[in-house]
């Protein structure tokens, strides 16, 4: 998603879906008197999993100082099977200063999404805002060229093999009726010619992903905008020039609707050779309304073989960039909108979806709530440890799905039942945080887990 000031394939067999996206819980949120609630999935009831079986993904934009909140991250974990780092790839972030790369915040997003095995998209290489000043004051076009280059090959490189697509300029084309390039330091000092440079940089660094070209307000085949970005694109592929797709950003409001062309753009840029991704997806509004300009969106997708996947820009009304206008599909308590049934029913999803609710206090104050982390993994099992806090005095039930079994555990006094797939772990005075090693038999998902005070 870009700070700005707009208005904003063939079905995969379920072995693959397993591995894809990762299903049962971290623990929610608690509900009721303290209890922590993971929702189980199955296999198409999940948004990730529903795009899958379409030949898509269905992804979210995600900030990495959020993947601590444990309601975030099993949202995450349970319903997106690709991810784009909001702003920790963009210039600012990663180059701050000239030649000298940071990269933790991104890696943490990178590293969460792949040991989950999510796509990545790479946002962004080249763009106008979100440039650090030592870039714009650079005054020669030797200069200028030198950086951006470099910028793109040291990215790229750092990031090989991980990112599913890059956008690799962002935002090059002026709002209104002119259909002008923007006057960045980009185009001011290297002319048009800098997109095409960024393009074939990129295609040199990293030959396995897809490049694209990403924008807002070009969802309006009617647009001069849109048909400027699409002349660019079908030059490029006249010329060979090396771009894969085009990111449609969609961000709406009831000022800027859902367009009623908006399926004719996609097939528009398609039959360029291009795909097309709905990249930063988020609708203002609210109930019925709202569900249907996303049911609108989903089902235009759908119906273009080479519209490949889906990003909505945030998992929470409470963190996105535009939230009083509640333009997500979950709440600020992480509850299910009806936008979000919509979106599932669209795309062909099953089952009943659940929500998890808000934290409540049991009585006497307290709550009780649980982080599940991942740990060491071989080929036929994994580990697994669960921080609890809110309560010394707790009691935490792990729930696994056959063929799984728990075989070891630690710093925790665990008893079962009958079955053998429900573990009840109680302190045992070595701290809230115990462990396991769950024997997985071919099924990757994570317990699911309840907590509450003893």
């Amino acid at each position: 998603m870009t700070s700005r000031f707009s208005p904003e394939t063939a079905s995969r067999r379920r072995t693959q879906l397993r591995n894809a996206i990762t299903v049962g819980a971290v623990a929610v949120l608690a509900v009721g008197a303290g209890l922590t609630v993971a929702t189980r999935t199955s296999a198409a009831s999940t948004l990730g999993a529903a795009a899958a079986e379409k030949g898509r993904y269905f992804g979210t934009a995600v900030a990495a100082n959020r993947l601590g909140e444990s309601a975030y991250a099993t949202v995450l974990n349970r319903e997106f099977n690709s991810v784009t780092p909001e702003n920790e790839m963009k210039w600012d972030a990663v180059e701050a200063s000239r030649g000298n790369f940071t990269y933790g915040s991104a890696d943490q997003i990178v590293d969460h999404a792949v040991n989950r095995g999510m796509k990545v998209r790479g946002h962004t290489l080249v763009w106008h805002s979100q440039l650090p000043g030592w870039v714009s004051s650079l005054s020669s076009a030797t200069e200028v060229r030198s950086v951006m280059n470099n910028h793109i090959t040291q990215v790229m490189t750092h990031f090989r093999g991980k990112i599913h697509s890059w956008d690799v300029v962002n935002e090059a084309f002026e709002d209104g009726s002119s259909g002008a390039r923007r006057n960045s330091v980009f185009q001011q000092r290297l002319g048009n010619g800098y997109i095409e440079e960024a393009f074939r940089t990129a295609r040199s660094v990293d030959p396995g992903s897809r490049l694209c070209y990403n924008d807002y307000n070009i969802d309006d085949w009617s647009h001069a905008k849109t048909q400027a970005v699409y002349n660019m694109v079908r030059d490029f592929r006249s010329r060979g020039v090396p771009i894969d797709c085009v990111g449609l950003q969609s961000h709406f409001n009831s000022q800027s609707p859902v367009p009623g062309n908006y399926q004719t753009t996609i097939s528009s840029f398609a039959a360029l050779g291009v795909d097309v991704q709905i990249t930063e997806l988020d609708i203002e509004g609210s109930g019925t309304s709202q569900a249907n300009s996303y049911r609108t969106v989903v089902n235009a997708c759908l119906a273009v073989s080479r519209c490949t996947g889906i990003t909505v820009w945030g998992i929470t009304d409470k963190y996105s960039w535009r939230a009083s206008g509640t333009p997500l599909l979950f709440d600020g308590n992480y509850n299910k909108k009806p936008a979000y049934d919509a979106v599932l029913a669209a795309l062909g999803g099953t089952g009943t979806p659940t929500s998890p609710g808000p934290t409540s206090s049991p009585p006497g104050g307290g709550n009780c709530s649980t982080t599940y982390t991942e740990g060491q993994k071989w080929s036929d099992r994994f580990n697994g440890s669960v921080t609890v806090s809110g309560t010394s005095n707790w009691i935490v039930t792990v729930t696994v799905t056959p063929p799984q079994r728990i075989i070891a555990t630690w710093n925790g006094n665990p008893t079962w039942d009958s079955s053998g797939n429900v573990m009840t772990m109680r302190p045992n005075g070595n701290g809230n945080t115990f462990g396991f090693t769950v024997m997985h038999g071919g099924n990757w998902s994570w317990p699911a887990l309840t907590c509450r005070i003893g």
